[in-house]
Parts: structure tokens; sequence; C-alpha cells
């Protein structure tokens, strides 16, 4: 018998308390999805979701009567989150669903644990624990897990069919949690349905796609995303770029200690091209700082073949470290991947690695005069002051920030006489 009893997440007071208030008298509640997968994968157990037996007001007059927070955060479709100890558990009462379109479901609660976890979307997410912590597959999904394989419940067509993010969602898990080649009924049933993705959100597209891009080596997921068409569907500025930087660039995280991040992720799979990119931040909805961070990137200057750290400090005080960072993590782990077989390759990685350093640690410097010293020297307010001031900061900078206020100031001085 497998079980999770053992299990120190299992075990937590919190826990115990809110399956003990939903199972007896009538009700029965089992732990359900991710939790029961990670803890047989051997990986963190975070969130803990409940499924129950008992319907969403029933569960929250329970909670009532035992003075434990219930917020109804998704009570039409049978969530309540139970808070204790300043824990969240989502509770669900079992369901089945009436009516799919591909992007929402119309559901009917109730008690059957077997059409529960065959409405669900994947093997391993459909694993329970009941309250003794016996784990309870319904689906087949134990056997899943030992393979590590992604596998849809029943007919793979049939459950893209009932949410067409199952697609992204399906080589997300692979991404995960996969091991050797994709389940094949699931590519051949995303192949076919890639073009129904259009149809759904901005929003639910790139949260999964962000989430996928997290994964700690999304390269074979984003391979097969490609093979099938999915990628281009949902990312159509990678098609004629390619993702073969995404290999150089998991390895460099991983020798390097990077911490993954998706936004340079994606940057190594699509053109630095700032207005393409701004108008695909747009499509997908990006927030203000994701955009920012993929324009920032297009916009750096790339990086000359030979640069001294002077050359590279005016580089990094006119872009900034936000495009020229990213730049150089790219940059990096492309010569890393060369460097294998090539002595110059070699030199440049060891060179990029100290302008990425030298990146990291810069502090801009503050330009020691502003328009109100322009204006105070007796330059009229107006268009004038900003040419002055840009013609300062010019002579400043290719000095290499070393004149000092006073400098600056007989200059401007020697500035308006000449122009008198």
């Amino acid at each position: 018998m497998t079980s999770v009893a053992d299990d120190a997440w299992f075990q937590d007071p919190s826990l115990q308390r809110i399956l003990a208030l939903l199972n007896g008298e009538g009700g029965e509640a089992r732990i359900a999805g991710g939790a029961v997968r990670n803890a047989l994968m051997g990986l963190p157990v975070t969130d803990v979701d409940i499924a129950t037996t008992l319907l969403p007001e029933d569960v929250v007059k329970r909670a009532a009567q035992a003075k434990i927070k219930a917020v109804p955060t998704g009570i039409e479709h049978g969530t309540v989150t139970l808070v204790t100890d300043g824990k969240p558990f989502e509770v669900t009462t079992l369901r089945r669903d009436v009516e799919t379109d591909g992007r929402r479901a119309k559901v009917a609660f109730g008690t059957d644990w077997q059409a529960d976890a065959e409405r669900r979307d994947l093997t391993i997410n459909a694993l329970y624990a009941d309250v003794q912590g016996k784990v309870i597959d319904l689906v087949g999904g134990l056997g899943d897990i030992e393979t590590r394989t992604i596998r849809f419940i029943g007919d793979a067509a049939q459950r893209i069919a009932e949410d067409h993010l199952r697609i992204l969602r399906f080589f997300r898990f692979f991404a995960l949690y996969g091991h050797g080649r994709p389940d094949a009924d699931g590519l051949r049933a995303s192949a076919r349905a890639k073009d129904k993705l259009s149809s759904l959100s901005a929003e639910r597209i790139w949260a999964e796609t962000k989430k996928l891009l997290g994964a700690a080596d999304p390269s074979r997921a984003l391979l097969w995303m490609r093979q099938v068409g999915a990628l281009t569907e949902i990312l159509p500025e990678t098609e004629k770029w390619g993702i073969d930087a995404i290999h150089g660039l998991v390895a460099a995280e991983q020798a390097l200690g990077w911490v993954p991040d998706p936004l340079l992720r994606l940057a190594a799979i699509v053109p630095p091209d700032a207005e393409r990119l701004e108008a695909m931040a747009g499509r997908l909805k990006m927030s203000k700082a994701e955009t920012a961070k993929l324009t920032d990137w297009a916009r750096a200057p790339t990086l000359p073949d030979e640069v001294t750290d002077v050359g590279f400090d005016r580089l990094l005080y006119r872009h900034g470290v936000e495009g020229l960072v990213p730049r150089l993590k790219l940059a990096l782990s492309s010569s890393r991947t060369a460097a294998e077989d090539d002595p110059v390759a070699m030199r440049k990685t060891a060179r990029l690695s100290v302008l990425l350093q030298r990146a990291q640690a810069y502090t801009r410097p503050v330009f020691p005069l502003t328009g109100a010293d322009v204006v105070a020297a007796g330059v009229p307010a107006g268009k004038r002051v900003g040419e002055v001031l840009k013609l300062l900061e010019d002579f400043w900078v290719e000095r290499n920030f070393v004149p000092d206020r006073s400098v600056l100031t007989d200059r401007l001085q020697g500035m308006i006489s000449d122009s008198l």
C-alpha cells in the first residue's frame, strides 16, 4: 500500500484539523492533486488542496462551528478556502463537467470520486490521499509517477477539448516532471488542437507559459512544442529565430548558480527587436515591469568584441544595467557552449564573466551638475539649458567620470564666455 502518512507535511496539525473537520458525519475529504504527486516524487509539498463530498455551504457551516475562517474563493465552482493557524487550504466539492467549451466549464457537484478523478487533466494530478494517508489511484497515476510519464486521463483529445489550456499544461508538466519522450497520444492531440490556443485569454496563456519557462530545464518541452506547432501558435516570434540558445542558457544557469529567470529564457528564443517585443508583450498582456525588462534587453547595444573596463562603464552609464546584464548573460551562455572546442571562445567567455561581475556590482555615478546650475550660470531657461547640460555630461563621461563639480563649473563658464 502506498501511503504518505509518515510525511511531515501530512502530519501537520493544521492539515489534520481540517481533515478531521470534513470527514465523518456524512462527509468524506481527501488530499488531492499536487501535494500527493510531489510527495510521491520526493519533491517539496507547498500547497495542499482537499477534495470533499460536502457541498460548499456545508463546508462553510462546519468551519463556522469550529471557528475556522472560511473564504469563498471560488464558491461557484465549489471551492472554499479554509484558514487555520494562518495556513490556507483550498477545499473543493467533487465535481463533474456538465458543459465545456474549451475555455470554461459548467459543473455539477457530486459524491463520485471516480467521476471527479476522470474530469482532471493528467494522471499524475489525479491521485488522492485519504485521512489515514493511504494513496488512492483511480486513473493509473501511480505507474506514471514511477516512470515520470505525463499522460492525459482517458482520451487526450477529449481532455484538451474540455480546456484548450491543457495543451500548455501537458508541456509544462513534461518540463517539470517528465522523462524521455512525451506521451504519443498527448503529442498528437496537442498538434491537432493547437489552433484552439488562440481562443484562450492572453492572461491564461502567459501565466502558463511563464510557469513552463520557469521549470528547471524547459528545453525538451520547448523542442516538442515547436515540433507540434504549439510554440509558434503562442509565440510566433520564435518561428524564424529558433530555440537552440535555451540549452546553453540552462547549462550556464546550472554551472554558474544563476536563478532561472523565465523572461531571460524568453529573451533567448525571440529576436532582440524592441518593437516586436512590445507588440508581443501587449498581445500577452504582460505587466509593465515584464515589458520593460524585455525591451531594455532588446535596446541594449551588442557588446564590442574588445571593450575595456572604462569603455564598458560608459556603456553601463549610457544604457543601464537592466538591458546589459541580460545581454551579457546570453552572450556568456552562448560563448560557454562554443568554448568546448574553441580557444577564442574560451577567452571570450572569461572576459564576459568579468564584465558580468562588473555590471552586477555597478553603481551609476551621479553627474555633478543640474539644469539649475546651468541657469544660475546665466543660460536662459529653455531648450538651450538641456543642450548645454548634455555637452557637459558628454565631456564628463568621455573623461571617465573624473571631472568634479568645480572643473565642470569652470568649463560651463568657459562655454558661456565663448558664446558671447
